[in-house]
């Protein structure tokens, strides 16, 4: 009888420390659900704040634009920029390449081309995130939208009354600029 009673006391231990480690396991599956959470606020904010920077720098390049065309009246240049990762989207024009954008934009624009010669019609900025390989998270959404839609003001792309892209181009007017007619 004394080996029964041993093998249900050794029994009822590895039950306990069963029964610990499951509760170990929930906590720490608690805590990386919480961690997902942060890390999802987090991205959502850094997104946010490169957004602004990217207003910030292109409102700046602006007012300098404006101020320098005011000073070169009559000086035209006719010089392609290099583009720089957070620059600003110029306004398109004919004749414009596509280089003068940021490898970003470039991106989208690539991908609402392919899709117009594939004979697919406009995309949701949730679409053109999975075509370019991002994460569908919200954060990365709204900056591919963001940019989207820099691209369309400057008419670089069309974007739809759904608020869907598609590729075309379609000259806009840019302030200080002379009559583009």
């Amino acid at each position: 009888m004394v080996e029964g009673c041993e093998v249900a006391s050794v029994l009822g231990m590895l039950e306990e420390r069963e029964a610990a480690a499951r509760v170990r396991v929930e906590g720490l599956r608690e805590e990386v659900a919480r961690l997902a959470e942060v890390l999802e606020a987090a991205e959502i904010e850094l997104d946010r704040r490169v957004i602004a920077r990217e207003e910030l720098v292109e409102a700046l390049a602006v007012s300098a634009a404006e101020s320098t065309a005011v000073t070169e009246v009559g000086a035209e240049q006719e010089t392609v920029p290099s583009p720089v990762a957070g620059s600003t989207v110029a306004p398109w024009r004919e004749g414009l390449p596509v280089t003068v954008l940021a490898p970003d934009y470039q991106g989208i624009l690539g991908v609402l081309e392919e899709g117009r010669s594939a004979g697919r019609g406009p995309l949701k900025a949730r679409e053109i995130a999975v075509e370019l390989g991002l994460e569908t998270v919200p954060a990365k959404v709204e900056g591919v939208r963001s940019k989207a839609r820099r691209l369309a003001e400057r008419g670089w792309l069309v974007q739809e009354s759904s608020g869907m892209f598609s590729a075309g181009r379609r000259p806009v007017a840019v302030p200080g600029a002379g009559s583009s007619a």
